[in-house]
């Protein structure tokens, strides 16, 4: 694994809030908060609820955008800009898999029928490092 890689994964890996956007149905950027946590295969994941309008909006055009990184703005840290194709994800592994006792109050538990996990995968990710003026760059293989 790359050391760029690995500092990604290594900084996305604990739930943080983000900034995700994806297209309207009439072709207008729209963004949103969500929390989003990374696995070390780089898929990046947020809960939904199933017939939320970004469900409706990734289904039409799954290209999305995420800028996540910076969890204290009193510390500056590097940031990242994820371009991805996102996916909705219904099944049980996915459900149970990502379920944490954070989303207790949104849902009735992982087996919820209105719950759902979109999963992103980046292809490019820029890393914005405080006091740099060129991000480091990850592209997909």
């Amino acid at each position: 694994m790359s050391e760029l890689k690995e500092q990604i994964v290594k900084a996305l890996q604990q739930p943080q809030l983000a900034g995700l956007a994806t297209i309207t149905q009439d072709g207008k950027p729209w963004v949103r908060y969500v929390m989003v946590v990374m696995d070390p295969d780089m898929t990046l994941r947020c809960a939904t609820f199933v017939n939320a309008r970004k469900v409706k909006q990734i289904q039409k055009n799954p290209e999305v955008h995420v800028t996540c990184g910076v969890t204290d703005p009193q510390k500056m840290a590097p940031y990242f800009q994820i371009q991805g194709r996102a996916t909705l994800n219904t099944s049980r592994e996915a459900r149970h898999g990502f379920w944490s006792e954070m989303l207790a109050p949104i849902f009735s538990g992982p087996d919820d029928p209105n719950y759902a996990v979109i999963e992103i995968m980046p292809y490019y990710i820029e890393c914005w490092s405080p006091g740099v003026h060129k991000p480091e760059v990850w592209k997909a293989e």
